[in-house]
């Protein structure tokens, strides 16, 4: 038992709100799948974890996560935690900011997450710093600074600035949800409308290079104390890339429909140490020090048609789904598969974060 903390997961019950002109689709259950996998296995470590239930079933996630209101954060503090597990998409003004100083928390800052979930700024802040990302544009129908319209797109692409396929994405999106490669520009229009239609994420989206090479994942951990599971790392530090495959034209599959064990796996340490690895490594490590990551994050790269590989996607909130829990067998998320091909289990990573918390 951990003494002195008591640690209750929070999930997803406030939706996100409009910043800019968009939104980040809230998603389905709200993480409370990951956050019950996560309670659960703390539990059966014999971690000290506070539920909504007295008696939580296997079976059931709701029993082992409170909501991320002012009266759910109540209700867990009120129950003595000590520590908050942020397994939900933070915004200023989100009610966590009104937690007491005392408490510990485990994931990101408000401000970090509202400002960094935004990946065509995040892009662009990581290319002034010279790391390697995929080029985008902002388009929309109403045009203002730093927004084209889809005919100045158009002229882009006659001068040779972009060429297809290209890949039409949310700003503010989750997972490959709203993504899809277009191969023309009538293709390009008709997705565009459709998506604007839907008035799902918000009014102008980003296009964006598509990089036709190998696709990997990396996971890129904050600094942590060493203990006798493993070392201590001063800095942002890197676990083992996941190798993406069996995707559908270029997208992998939403991991709600195909569970990402059946289209990831963790690369082999020979492949690591080649060149372009190492390169694309130490960029990750460099972006999410950017980000000022207090929790894991994601980090999203393909390579284009030289090997070199690009970062497209920084995700401040990655899935920390994760096998245990009856019928829960394939969920393990992708940190997790980096996380076994080193040897070690569910419990170390989630140690490691707990290790990570602050206040």
């Amino acid at each position: 038992m951990m003494s002195g903390k008591n640690i209750a997961l929070l999930y997803q019950a406030l939706s996100p709100p409009m910043i800019d002109g968009l939104r980040k689709d809230g998603k389905p259950g709200g993480y409370s799948d990951g956050g019950a996998d996560i309670a659960f296995t703390l539990k059966q470590h014999h971690r000290s974890v506070i539920t909504p239930s007295k008696n939580p079933s296997a079976h059931v996630a709701f029993d082992w996560v409170f909501p991320d209101t002012q009266e759910g954060i109540d209700a867990a503090l009120k129950a003595g935690a000590t520590h908050l597990w942020l397994n939900t998409v933070l915004f200023e003004g989100h009610p966590i900011e009104k937690a007491p100083s005392t408490i510990y928390k485990i994931g990101q800052t408000t401000k970090a997450m509202q400002r960094f979930d935004d990946k065509f700024e995040t892009n662009y802040l990581l290319s002034q710093r010279n790391l390697p990302v995929a080029q985008s544009y902002l388009v929309g129908q109403q045009v203002h600074t730093g927004i084209l319209s889809l005919s100045e797109l158009q002229k882009k692409i006659e001068q040779g600035q972009m060429s297809f396929p290209l890949v039409v994405k949310p700003v503010r999106g989750r997972g490959s949800q709203g993504v899809s490669v277009v191969h023309d520009f009538s293709h390009l229009k008709t997705t565009l409308e459709q998506l604007q239609q839907e008035q799902k994420f918000g009014s102008y989206f980003m296009v964006e290079e598509l990089l036709e090479g190998k696709e990997i994942t990396l996971t890129i951990m904050p600094p942590i104390a060493g203990s006798d599971r493993w070392e201590a790392h001063s800095d942002y530090w890197a676990l083992r890339p996941v190798y993406r495959f069996n995707q559908k034209d270029y997208i992998a599959p939403y991991n709600g429909d195909t569970p990402v064990t059946e289209n990831s796996a963790a690369i082999g340490l020979t492949e690591l140490q080649s060149v372009e690895m190492q390169a694309i490594v130490q960029a990750c490590v460099k972006a999410a020090e950017m980000v000022e990551a207090r929790a894991p994050i994601r980090i999203d790269c393909r390579a284009n048609k030289a090997g070199i590989f690009k970062i497209f996607d920084l995700n401040m909130k990655p899935n920390m789904t994760g096998a245990g829990r009856p019928g829960r067998e394939k969920q393990d998320c992708l940190s997790m598969i980096s996380i076994r091909a080193e040897g070690w289990e569910f419990i170390d990573l989630l140690d490691m974060m707990i290790a990570s918390a602050w206040r």
